[in-house]
This record gives structure tokens, sequence and C-alpha cells, in this order.
């Protein structure tokens, strides 16, 4: 017997859509997501509750001209602009918050927590750890 795809959604999520449903709403990083994208959250909760149901799905991709753009209200990019993205991908920097990275933070290889050890987050050296 062959499945079609009017059978419905094909390996699709392992808990109850409403308890999903229910998360994604209540997520802070969901409700900016949207917002980035420019949709209500209860819409892009459903767009991926859609993807989530059927992993086979393949997302759409719409092309426009500049002039379409213009006339639905958006500023199209330009060249330059594009190839910086393109850029940024390819370099693994897309999506880098620049404020974070003005911070000169940097995470830590070290476990989170206490250790249980003894040993301070320079395990390893006999000569830092804590001496008790």
């Amino acid at each position: 017997m062959s499945q079609d795809s009017a059978a419905g959604p094909k390996r699709g999520l392992k808990r109850p859509i409403e308890v999903v449903r229910a998360e994604l709403l209540k997520d802070s990083d969901t409700k900016r997501i949207a917002k980035a994208v420019g949709m209500e959250i209860e819409a892009y909760v459903e767009l991926v509750l859609q993807y989530a149901q059927d992993k086979d799905k393949e997302p759409e991709l719409d092309v426009a001209s500049d002039e379409d753009l213009r006339a639905a209200g958006f500023t199209a990019p330009s060249a330059e602009d594009v190839a910086k993205v393109l850029i940024s991908a390819a370099n693994g920097t897309i999506g880098v918050n620049q404020e974070f990275e003005k911070s000169e933070f940097k995470a830590g290889t070290t476990p989170k927590g206490p250790s249980l050890t003894g040993e301070t987050p320079t395990s390893g050296d006999p000569s830092k750890k804590s001496g008790h």
C-alpha cells in the first residue's frame, strides 16, 4: 500500500500539537523571530507547526522583482547588501549580534557548575588547583 500526500502529515510531532502550540506561543524566542519576519505570533506558530508536523515539507521560495517589492512597500536590497549576507553566511557569521561581539565576551570550554573534583576552571594544571 503506497502512501500519498493526501494521507496526512508524515513523521510528525511526538507530542500533542496543542502542547507544542502553547509552548511556542509563550516562548520569547518565537515571539522575537515572528516580529523579525513581520508576522503575527499566532500566524508564525501555525507556520512552524505545519513544518513540524510534516518533516518532508519543503519551504517555499518566492522570487519577486525589485519593482514588485517596491510596489508592495519593501525596499529591495542592493547587490552589495546581498553580497555581504552571502559572505557572512559562507563565513558562518550570519546572525551574529554585533553588540555581543563588541562585548569581547568569550565562551569558556569548561563545564558549567561547580567542580566535583575541587579543581578550578584551569583544570589539569596541578599548580592551579584549589588548595584544601
